[in-house]
């Protein structure tokens, strides 16, 4: 690595060499040469004089790109897929009169953008898919722990620590959800020529329009997919672009939700994300366990959730059949989109899988609120048997008071269970108290609904993804 000049982190520290390699030139351009090839080949097989030795010549040299003479050629005509025309005729010299023939730039430029997304889409799903095994997992194992709730961050009713983790794994259903849809409706632009009319296939085929129709199907099917738009400009819709990125905030948005939540049970000691045997976590404080995975998790989160404005506006932008405005920006948004959501799934695998649970922590926060809570069951029970329900109110307000300031303004340990016991009012239940206090009775059907949840909702799409389960998450740095 050169250290004199920039280099991009989502490369060199987040990114798996998967996804950096999926937007690397050499595989953008040796797209641009299957798309030359099924090009080529299909106008031959629908009579166009185009021979078959010219086609295999084109094939040989379909994985061996020439890069310094293409950058040789594009300094000297400032235009890129001419020089890869070029260059790739340099090697194939019988085919370089029939290289792109009938075609625009957006022809390679467009196709292959999308067929690269494609790729990473696929490679997205697949850690989406291992973080929901790695939760589901846990939600099942923890799903009868009880934990203190909080709504407004302030402690609430109790739930599990099982229970919880479903709120993680359903953001995370719907996200896999919104990335299926986003492959059902996924096109290629096909082949359509300079401003999508097909006019210069027209011409070749000499007004054929069905020959013309047959031509892009038999292309794009060359390609490995089937569905074209049935209409474009210069280019593919850069709302689609929109609609990708949308999808990936939205899975940056869950993951940011999850590491925040980590965040905070590590400051309260419940759980904590993995810390290595050698892992520093101050330079200065020693003692100190920074949840650094996550917070990185938001920081990458946050660039991800900022993007999809920016696609919108060069959606919006793009006068008539095509501006060339978009390309430099489309350049940088849609890679470091994937690339940094890329990232923040991989360490998602990694904490997701590693999480540490620390039950008396738990516990203790629990019989710290739980007093408070319990308290309308007391009553009740002592209703029962046979108390006036107004004058136990009027008395749990009292004593609850009291406990409430022994906390506050004396710092000692919640003690309206003992304030309770040695009050003769709540003679009925004093024997009973301990079984009224269990904090498995406050946890409601939270067991049955994580069963029930990843029973529905997650195990579907673990069987429907089986054959690409078993990932392991990494933290490159």
């Amino acid at each position: 690595m050169d250290n004199s000049v920039y280099q991009n982190p989502l490369i060199t520290r987040y990114a798996s060499s998967a996804m950096a390699e999926n937007f690397s030139d050499e595989k953008r351009f040796k797209l641009w040469r299957k798309l030359w090839i099924a090009l080529a080949e299909s106008e031959m097989e629908l009579g166009l004089n185009i021979t078959k030795a010219q086609v295999e010549e084109m094939k040989k040299y379909s994985e061996s790109i020439n890069f310094e003479l293409a950058e040789k050629y594009e300094r000297e005509v400032r235009h890129d897929v001419m020089a890869h025309i070029h260059a790739f005729g340099d090697q194939a010299k019988s085919a370089m009169p029939i290289i792109h023939l009938g075609a625009t730039s957006c022809f390679v430029d467009c196709n292959s953008e999308l067929m690269v997304m494609w790729d990473a889409i696929e490679i997205i799903k697949a850690k989406l898919v291992n973080v929901l095994d790695k939760l589901s997992s846990f939600a099942l194992k923890y799903k009868d722990m009880p934990a203190l709730g909080f709504t407004h961050l302030q402690p609430a009713q109790l739930t599990t620590v099982g229970k919880r983790a479903t709120l993680w794994l359903q953001d995370l259903t719907m996200d896999y959800h919104n990335l299926v849809n986003l492959q059902k409706s996924f096109r290629l632009r096909g082949v359509k020529g300079t401003t999508g009319t097909q006019a210069s296939f027209m011409e070749l085929f000499n007004g054929d329009e069905k020959k013309v129709k047959e031509l892009e199907q038999k292309v794009v099917v060359k390609l490995g997919h089937n569905k074209v738009y049935g209409v474009t400009g210069q280019t593919y819709p850069r709302k689609f672009d929109y609609n990708v990125l949308c999808v990936l905030s939205q899975i940056a948005q869950s993951a940011y939700k999850f590491s925040n939540d980590i965040r905070i049970l590590q400051n309260m000691k419940e759980i904590e994300e993995p810390f290595e045997k050698s892992q520093i976590g101050s330079s200065a404080m020693a003692y100190k366990r920074n949840p650094m995975r996550s917070e990185r998790i938001g920081s990458l989160a946050r660039f991800v959730i900022s993007l999809p404005m920016n696609s919108a506006i060069t959606a919006g932008t793009q006068w008539f059949e095509r501006t060339l405005d978009d390309s430099a920006n489309r350049r940088i948004v849609n890679a470091q989109a994937f690339l940094a959501l890329d990232g923040i799934l991989n360490i998602y695998l990694n904490v997701s899988e590693n999480l540490v649970v620390y039950e008396k922590v738990i516990a203790k926060h629990i019989t710290a609120e739980l007093p408070f809570m319990a308290t309308e069951n007391i009553m009740m029970e002592c209703v029962k048997a046979g108390g006036n329900r107004q004058d136990l109110h009027e008395r749990i307000r009292v004593l609850s008071m009291q406990a409430g300031k022994n906390v506050k303004e004396n710092g000692k340990e919640n003690n309206l269970i003992e304030l309770i016991k040695s009050d003769k009012t709540f003679s009925a239940v004093h024997g009973r108290i301990d079984e009224i206090l269990d904090a498995k009775k406050f946890i409601g059907r939270a067991p049955s609904q994580v069963v029930e949840f990843i029973n529905a909702e997650v195990k579907p799409i673990l069987e429907e993804n089986a054959n690409i389960l078993g990932q392991k998450g990494d933290v490159k740095v």
